[in-house]
This record gives structure tokens, C-alpha cells and sequence, in this order.
């Protein structure tokens, strides 16, 4: 049988997993994905880790031990969310050794409820950097307007960074300058570039979401002929900029000192409209240098039946501009649309980070009663919380 991830991997697409659990860890299931179906990273966020945290017994003693110690939540969760991170870490580290630093990534993500504060990111990303302590780390930072600044103090630092919550063009390229501007500082610092990774999460799904229920208010023909359009071509763009700041002699300085490309991430694959085809934002978005991050059931559904046909990206600009231009001559304003997912964005993933505190809160609680299996107790904050924020 032909290996279809294989062939997405030579295309130049890195294989990563949305998704984490001490289940998975345990049980090795990680590990054969890693080695079975080429995955070569991982990205987790609130919402992922709540649902872990109401499914497995496996959190019963160190929820206890967290309990007996009389911790309080915020710090419970950092022990239980850093501990599942840091053993990610180690089964990914072939990947990270094999591409020398580039792949076998694992992502944590800074309280979103900081988002708009730039000091309290930094400050946090580099005490989860100190707690996991790996090197193929990487610190989830929100790509707000004040995320900027703290995107290149983090990697002033020397600590590689996932910038998330991209859905803008202007915004992506300001991403980029705060990369470089992070790369340009880490060097002033004395600090290894070669050391230092970073990509950025440019959500895709969540677009034509946005988009197609606009132009279903709107419609007429002409705009539900527009539907399931925008995501796609607004990642096509993105990474026509890609391309164009990782070919200036700026960045070619920083590659001359050991640097490694901000590589751009299609975040948020699976499909929400069942009409479409399940894998369409990994067959669509083929090109060298990039990362697509997967549910586990996207990744299974591409081995199944994905079709690499090579760079499905480079030379479809003109043809994403036209798609911008259409949505304009119907109505739909596309500053709008990507002011809306910003700002849902952030107040999802806050919201996924209340609900993770209540449950593990709860848990604590049962735990020190001793009262029946501590997880359990955060079920329905698991539940409220995946509705509320998944990718």
C-alpha cells in the first residue's frame, strides 16, 4: 500500500498531532504514531488538556500528591499539564535529533488570560521553558497586538516559540517581523540560534467558518458560490509571505549565523462542514517547509485517502487574490472576519482555560476527601471545555 503520509513528509509537509494525554503517552501510542504514521510533533492547548484530564485514572496519584502538598490550582495545573509535556518531549526526541532541531517539537501554551499583557507572557513562558526543561520545547504565545513584543523578548531569551492565533495577513507578516527582531536580539545575547525554533500557527478551519456563515446571511448565488473558498486562499497568501521574508537578505543574515525559518503551521485542519472534504485543509496547503497539525482522526483519514499532489500552494496566488476579490464584490468584509476570530480566539481559549482550573479545582477537592476517582470530578468542565475552545 502506498504510504500517503510518507509522501505528504517528502512533499515538505511536517506531520504533527493536535492533541496529548497521559493515556497516549503511556500506553505508547505517541511513540507509534511517531513511528508508524510520521508524526513529528505536537501541539496541545486548554481545551486538549481538560478532556485528558476527565478520561484517565493515570492522573489519580499526582493529583493526590497535589492535594496532600495543598497546592492551589493554578499551580496544579502547571504540575499536571509541564509533567505530560516534558515526557512528550522525551518520546518526540528521536525526531528532534533526526532533523537536527528543526521537528520532534512539543508545544505548551501560556495562560491565554494574559494575552493582552506582555510582561506576564514573557515572565511565564520562561518559568514553563525552566519546567519542562527540554530543549524541543516550544512556548504557545497568542498573536495578539501585545504578544508581538512578547514574541521577540521570549526569543530574546533563546526560547523557541509556537505563535498562535493567526488569522490575518498583516498580522502573520507582523509575526515574522517579531521573529526576526527576537532572532536579532537572541544573537546580541550570546545565544546559539541553531538552538532556537519557532513557527506560526495560522488557522485555517475556523476562516471559512467565519466566512461561509456570512455568506449564507448574504445569500445570493454568487456568495454560496464562495463557500469553503477563504481559508484556503488566506493560508495561500500567508505563505506567499513566507516566502518572501525568508528570502531577504535580513533573514539571510540570521540563516548565515545558524537561524532556522519561522516555518508556518496550518492549525485547525478539520474540517467543521461535513459537506466538505475531510482532509481538503491538508491536500490543499502542500508546500515545502511548512507543518500541518492534525487531530488524530485527520491523520488517519490522509493515510486512508489523502492525495499529495505536490506544491498545491506556490503559484496560486493570483487565483486566492480573485477569491478575495469576489468576497469583497459580495460584502463579505475580510478585516472584519479576522477582528471577530481574533478576539474569539483569545475568549475561547480563556474560556478553556477557566473550564481546565474548575475541573482540576474539583479534582483536588475529591482527591483531599478522598471521595472516588479525583478526575472524574471534571468531567463536565472537560466537556463545557472542548465546546468552548477546540482548534
Amino acid at each position: 500500500m502506498t504510504d500517503k503520509l510518507n509522501e505528504l513528509t517528502a512533499a515538505g509537509v511536517a506531520v504533527w498531532l493536535d492533541d496529548l494525554s497521559r493515556v497516549r503517552l503511556s500506553s505508547g501510542g505517541l511513540d507509534q504514531l511517531r513511528r508508524e504514521k510520521h508524526v513529528a510533533g505536537v501541539t496541545t492547548n486548554p481545551t486538549i488538556f481538560a478532556k485528558a484530564l476527565s478520561d484517565a485514572d493515570e492522573y489519580n496519584w499526582q493529583l493526590r500528591d497535589l492535594a496532600t502538598r495543598g497546592v492551589d490550582v493554578e499551580e496544579a495545573v502547571r504540575m499536571l499539564t509541564t509533567y505530560d509535556v516534558r515526557w512528550a518531549c522525551d518520546v518526540m526526541r528521536p525526531s528532534y535529533d533526526g532533523s537536527a532541531g528543526v521537528d520532534g517539537r512539543v508545544s505548551i501554551e501560556v495562560d491565554p488570560r494574559s494575552a493582552h499583557d506582555a510582561d506576564k507572557t514573557v515572565a511565564e513562558a520562561k518559568a514553563l521553558w525552566w519546567l519542562v526543561d527540554r530543549p524541543n520545547l516550544y512556548i504557545k504565545i497568542p498573536a495578539t497586538e501585545e504578544g508581538l513584543s512578547a514574541i521577540t523578548d521570549t526569543l530574546a531569551e533563546g526560547i523557541s516559540v509556537n505563535v498562535t492565533l493567526i488569522f490575518g495577513l498583516d498580522r502573520y507578516s507582523a509575526v515574522m517581523e517579531a521573529f526576526l527582531a527576537g532572532l536579532e536580539q537572541a544573537k546580541a545575547n550570546g545565544h546559539d540560534l541553531s538552538k532556537i525554533g519557532s513557527v506560526a500557527s495560522f488557522f485555517v478551519s475556523r476562516v471559512d467558518s467565519e466566512v461561509d456563515k456570512r455568506l449564507e446571511k448574504i445569500g445570493s448565488d454568487q456568495a454560496k458560490a464562495l463557500r469553503g473558498k477563504a481559508a484556503v486562499a488566506n493560508a495561500q497568501l500567508a505563505y506567499e509571505r513566507y516566502t518572501e521574508v525568508f528570502s531577504s537578505d535580513r533573514w539571510k543574515a540570521l540563516a548565515a549565523a545558524g537561524a532556522h525559518p519561522q516555518r508556518p503551521l496550518w492549525a485547525s485542519t478539520s474540517t467543521k462542514n461535513p459537506d466538505y472534504r475531510d482532509v481538503i485543509y491538508v491536500e490543499e496547503l502542500i508546500a515545502d517547509g511548512t507543518v500541518n497539525t492534525m487531530p488524530e482522526s485527520v491523520i488517519h483519514a490522509y493515510a486512508d485517502h489523502g492525495e499529495t499532489r505536490g506544491d498545491t500552494v506556490t503559484g496560486s496566488y493570483d487565483a486566492a487574490r480573485q477569491v478575495f476579490a469576489d468576497l469583497e464584490s459580495v460584502g463579505v468584509d475580510m478585516a472584519d472576519v479576522i477582528a471577530t476570530l481574533e478576539r474569539e480566539g483569545v475568549e475561547k481559549f480563556e474560556a478553556s482555560w477557566q473550564e481546565l482550573l474548575d475541573g482540576v479545582s474539583k479534582s483536588l477537592k475529591a482527591a483531599a476527601k478522598g471521595t472516588g476517582a479525583p478526575n472524574k470530578a471534571a468531567k463536565d468542565n472537560a466537556k463545557a471545555a472542548e465546546k468552548a475552545g477546540g482548534a
